[in-house]
């Protein structure tokens, strides 16, 4: 994400300012779920169902302008997918959501539906970034959430039963996807 901001402000400044954005969004979005998610097992509706629309305005908005404004008008910093710009924020956003959805039915138990819910905007984000950032995110949040299971067990402070908050992970995941892969 870095790098795709440092693209931004050379082809594009409006661009730039559209994707910080959406990253500070990010990170307030992130912190407040972590924080709910941790306490209660939930994540909000009142908090995700807004953040699909914040996310895709801006990250669309953002894959508008790079796609079509660069200073000298020829900018295409690669967020389009056949050639149409933004398609590929709206594509990550629902193959992340038809992921989580179908590990939902598969296993309701261990999939909450606010977690398939939070997968299609981290989808958006990742999808911004390119399919790379989605599969990386999605690893990253199952490794990782696997590795704080095992911790639990390890410390005997839970049972294979045992419900850990997953959202946490799929943020985590997905800021560790867009902090280290480059765009």
């Amino acid at each position: 994400m870095i790098r795709r901001l440092s693209d931004l402000w050379d082809a594009s400044p409006l661009g730039f300012w559209l994707v910080a954005a959406a990253c500070l969004y990010f990170l307030a979005m992130a912190v407040r779920l972590t924080v709910i998610d941790v306490r209660s097992h939930l994540l909000p509706n009142r908090i995700v169902f807004p953040s699909y629309a914040v996310a895709g305005a801006l990250l669309l908005a953002a894959a508008v302008v790079g796609f079509f404004g660069g200073t000298d008008g020829t900018s295409r910093l690669g967020v389009a997918l056949f050639g149409v710009p933004g398609l590929r924020v709206l594509a990550g956003g629902a193959a992340l959501w038809l992921f989580y959805f179908v590990l939902r039915v598969i296993h309701p138990p261990g999939m909450g539906f606010g977690d398939v819910k939070l997968a299609g905007v981290l989808g958006l984000y990742l999808g911004y970034l390119g399919w790379n950032h989605v599969m990386a995110a999605t690893f990253a949040a199952f490794l990782l959430g696997g590795l704080w299971s095992l911790a639990i067990l390890a410390a005997r402070r839970g049972t294979l039963r045992s419900a850990i908050p997953f959202g946490p992970f799929m943020l985590a995941g997905a800021a560790l996807a867009m902090a280290v892969l480059p765009a």
